[in-house]
């Protein structure tokens, strides 16, 4: 088993790594309707760095803008504002985002109509471009809010760790079911709240706070490596409700980006929710099939430092991003 958890944690952590060392925002356009063709703009860009990436908005070829660009950089991203106008409005035409093909990101797109209704889409390299409908229907609102919350999940590498690190101490079975339904719950209340506006927090502390409930479990399974169980191991479930709480929040910060319809607020939520339970139990299903492969290899015999090795490794990555996320604090 030492030797199975080793293997399996270090080859999700190259995994994770990587994914990090190539995770790039997405970008974000938003298109909100003020009358019958007229549409407020907003235009988000990922930074690399101090570099933009080389992508832009295409319209349809009836919108025109009638005022200056407005242009500033934030944090992570340039961003513009502008003002078009589309006479006939925007139903049926074409918008596609030009050199999406060449980076590693997608970009959201959300458009309000006057009517309350929104229509969200992600544009990929694969597809960059989306017809805008008269007004999306349940099924579209289900069908994108899910994939949604599946896509936040699994290129949440942060959430994911702490997964990893609640498999590693529960080691499956009944155990691991019940901490998992305990995440779901407390992760679900304050998802809706936060969602919803009940509860308003600041992302980054919460994003460093996550990063130090990863330090915590890790020490726990280190603990538990030494003959030494903590409440993690003889109540995995508590762990799991208490630092749920604020991986929704984390979930929530996710899910603004996207905003929800204003004439389907319930159902998005729901699906987005759903979606990521769904990419939760897609994550614990590779884990374990990692897991049962390795133990059908040849026997090898391993060190006994061999376990040890899971918990440095997780709670070396996740100290290293609370340290970043707390110097980013002051930038």
């Amino acid at each position: 088993m030492g030797r199975c958890c080793s293997f399996g944690v270090l080859f999700l952590l190259a995994v994770a790594q990587t994914l990090c060392a190539h995770e790039v925002r997405p970008g974000y356009l938003e298109m909100r309707q003020t009358d019958a063709s007229t549409y407020a703009v907003l235009w988000k860009v990922p930074a690399v760095g101090d570099m933009r990436l080389s992508i832009h908005p295409r319209f349809p070829e009836n919108c025109k803008t009638v005022a200056d660009v407005t242009r500033y950089r934030t944090s992570d991203s340039y961003a513009e504002r502008l003002l078009l106008t589309c006479p006939g409005g925007l139903v049926d035409r074409t918008i596609a985002i030009d050199g999406l093909a060449a980076t590693m990101t997608d970009v959201l797109v959300r458009i309000e109509r006057m009517d309350g209704s929104t229509q969200i889409a992600r544009l990929t390299q694969s597809k960059p471009e989306l017809v805008v409908e008269a007004s999306p229907d349940k099924l579209q609102v289900a069908r994108v809010y899910s994939v949604l919350g599946v896509e936040h999940i699994l290129t949440g590498v942060d959430h994911l760790l702490f997964v990893l690190a609640l498999i590693l101490i529960t080691k499956g079975g009944w155990k691991l079911a019940k901490t998992v339904t305990a995440f779901t719950v407390s992760h679900s209340v304050t998802l809706t709240a936060a969602t919803l506006g009940f509860v308003h927090v600041w992302q980054k502390p919460v994003e460093a706070v996550i990063a130090l409930s990863i330090v915590f479990v890790a020490a726990e399974i280190l603990h538990g490596r030494q003959r030494r169980l903590g409440i993690a191991a003889r109540a995995p479930w508590i762990v799991a409700l208490t630092f749920g709480l604020l991986h929704g929040l984390g979930f929530a910060g996710g899910l603004s980006d996207a905003g929800l319809p204003q004439a389907h607020i319930p159902l998005a939520l729901l699906f987005f929710s759903l979606g990521v339970e769904a990419g939760h139990f897609l994550f614990i299903g590779a884990v374990l099939t990692v897991m049962f492969l390795l133990v059908k290899l040849p026997k090898v015999s391993t060190p006994q430092w061999a376990q040890l090795v899971p918990p440095y490794a997780i709670g070396a990555v996740a100290s290293y991003w609370f340290i970043a996320r707390i110097s980013a604090f002051w930038h």
